[in-house]
């Protein structure tokens, strides 16, 4: 079974403009994706698809397989499509280029799934740091007994109502996984209420009927936004080294 990671890879960002490529101890945010992703030994190639030629210069400077993609890509997701046009494969991960604190123990749980015929798209989650919870950018799940996503949420999900404590929040991470015919399915819904409302493309395919299953992994990261979220990581990075 082949497995090809994608990492989305827009320059156009709003909040931290080309943050894709800024440094962050000295390699470019995106190397340190890349390098998270090749380590876990889950997928047989990892590429970067980007609509900037600059990304792809310096993605070629650096070793990195890249990939040129339209513009009007509407989502990361829409991205990972446009490259499964390219490239054949049994299974797609959506590696979000924003997270590098990505470490490989972030994959295996979320790629396992597949081994049962009935999972066609899988995310993960880790358990939820307390000053996340009620963060609106900790993404939120809440998922069955048998590992599939009920719902995702910027907001407090579950409430805890009285405030009896012992809720198990988890924290979404920004990875999926598709087969091949899933990511098709996903690429031809248009955008949905609940995805509109809340920014969320996965509600797509809940709004949808496709199940999401969650793989639990331990380890926590940043999502870089801002630019002290930037900081924060390279503080981190350079204490890893």
């Amino acid at each position: 079974m082949r497995i090809l990671g994608v990492i989305p890879a827009r320059l156009g960002s709003t909040r931290l403009p080309r943050k894709v490529l800024l440094p962050i101890a000295g390699r470019p945010m995106i190397e340190w994706v890349w390098r998270a992703a090749v380590d876990s030994r889950q997928m047989d190639e990892v590429v970067v698809a980007t609509d900037s030629e600059e990304v792809l210069e310096v993605c070629a400077q650096r070793g990195i397989p890249a990939r040129m993609t339209p513009a009007d890509c509407a989502s990361g997701s829409d991205r990972v499509y446009a490259i499964a046009q390219q490239v054949q494969a049994e299974i797609y991960v959506n590696i979000q280029g924003d997270e590098p604190l990505l470490t490989p123990q972030h994959f295996a749980p979320m790629l396992q799934l597949f081994a049962r015929d009935a999972v066609r798209v899988a995310t993960v989650a880790v358990p939820c740091p307390p000053e996340d919870v009620a963060n609106p950018n900790a993404v939120k799940v809440v998922m069955a007994g048998d590992g599939r996503a009920l719902y995702f949420s910027r907001s407090t999900i579950p409430f805890d109502r009285d405030g009896a404590g012992g809720v198990a929040w988890r924290k979404h991470l920004g990875l999926y996984a598709y087969r091949r015919d899933a990511l098709a399915e996903f690429a031809q819904l248009p955008p949905s209420p609940l995805e509109l409302a809340e920014r969320l493309e996965q509600l797509r395919m809940l709004e949808n009927g496709m199940d999401i299953y969650v793989g639990e992994a331990a380890g926590d990261t940043i999502g870089v936004d801002t630019q002290a979220d930037r900081e924060r990581v390279e503080q981190i990075l350079k204490a890893r080294s």
